[in-house]
């Protein structure tokens, strides 16, 4: 390789670099302004300084309770959730090579939901028994796909179908529980399985800021393992990689983030399958896109909360909104792929 070749894969990989960064930034403030707007914008509007002083632990009348009860809480659920399934749903995306393979596509969030729907309809127990049996089958969900999809070895694509094969299962189980379930009980299984974030608590924030820390965490650092995932099983192995042991770090993250945002705000639709093509148009090739997955999840969810609160005269969970952004996407995509012959 020539000096000249070398200084232009030299400039390259400075301006992948400078846009990633660029873009992350760009992302992280967006996101810093959105989480504002969420602790400003209700009936009563205060003022900066008032928030700042109540979220500071000042007692303010009114504001106090508005801010720090009703909407702090709502922001940081969004802002969590929305960060916890942008990165998983880019860790699945990028692992098996493939768009559709979300963690909302393949059925792992429908296990979640099928659970919480089981324990509001049937057990009438609500609040933190709910969320642990979220995880627990989301996490179960999850296992029984990876070990269906291995045969002889693992198959993304075999994953994939057995995946969304078990999601029509699930589905087909949550509205058999709505249909036999008391109507009076039906109103608040819908509420959630829609994705809100109505109803939010600070009791709700600490499991799930700890889940996005340590999980979001691991795929962070397993960035560049799953980077070389991408270039394909026989590659990865050449190159040296524990191809099996890195897949389960990365399946095992990206399901529990996935389960326990499902269990603290519901299947908040297509978040997870948006936000790493979305960040991945953004910054770019050459980096792990986990970081700005996860803000561009994050972006989504606070931008279409306070969409569905105030762009209308009815108020909509946030999980119609994304619905909404999604739906198009998916089926462009479905005609892409048929188009293409089965790739994105």
């Amino acid at each position: 390789m020539t000096k000249n070749n070398i200084n232009m894969v030299k400039t390259g990989f400075h301006q992948r670099k400078v846009r990633f960064i660029a873009v992350t930034i760009i992302l992280a403030v967006l996101t810093l302004i959105l989480c504002g707007g969420m602790l400003y914008l209700g009936n009563t509007r205060y003022s900066p300084e008032v928030i700042i002083r109540v979220l500071l632990g000042e007692q303010i009348k009114g504001a106090a309770f508005a801010i720090g009860t009703l909407r702090l809480p709502r922001m940081l659920s969004g802002l969590l959730a929305g960060m916890a399934f942008g990165m998983a749903g880019n860790t699945f995306q990028t692992m098996l090579r493939n768009p559709l393979a979300s963690p909302d596509i393949i059925g792992i969030t429908s296990g979640s939901s099928v659970a919480a729907v089981f324990c509001i309809l049937v057990l009438n127990i609500s609040g933190n028994l709910v969320s642990i049996s979220a995880v627990i089958a989301g996490v179960t969900v999850a296992s029984l796909i990876y070990i269906l999809s291995r045969g002889g070895s693992f198959s993304g694509g075999r994953l994939i179908l057995i995946g969304i094969g078990i999601q029509a299962m699930l589905n087909a189980v949550i509205s058999f529980l709505l249909l036999r379930a008391n109507q009076y009980d039906v109103p608040a299984a819908l509420r959630w399985l829609s994705g809100s974030l109505n109803g939010m608590q600070m009791k709700d924030i600490p499991g799930l800021f700890l889940a996005v820390v340590i999980f979001g965490c691991m795929l962070t650092l397993l960035g560049r393992q799953l980077k070389i995932l991408e270039l394909g099983e026989h590659s990865a192995t050449t190159l040296g990689l524990r191809t099996d042991r890195t897949r389960l770090l990365l399946i095992l993250s990206a399901v529990f983030l996935i389960a326990y945002a499902t269990a603290v705000t519901g299947p908040i639709a297509f978040v997870a399958f948006l936000a790493g093509p979305i960040a991945g148009r953004l910054a770019g090739t050459g980096f792990s896109n986990v970081v700005p997955a996860g803000l561009t999840g994050a972006a989504m969810v606070l931008l279409a909360d306070i969409v569905g609160q105030h762009a209308f005269d009815i108020r909509f969970p946030v999980g119609i909104i994304t619905g909404i952004l999604g739906a198009p996407y998916l089926l462009y995509l479905l005609i892409r792929m048929n188009r293409t012959g089965g790739t994105a």
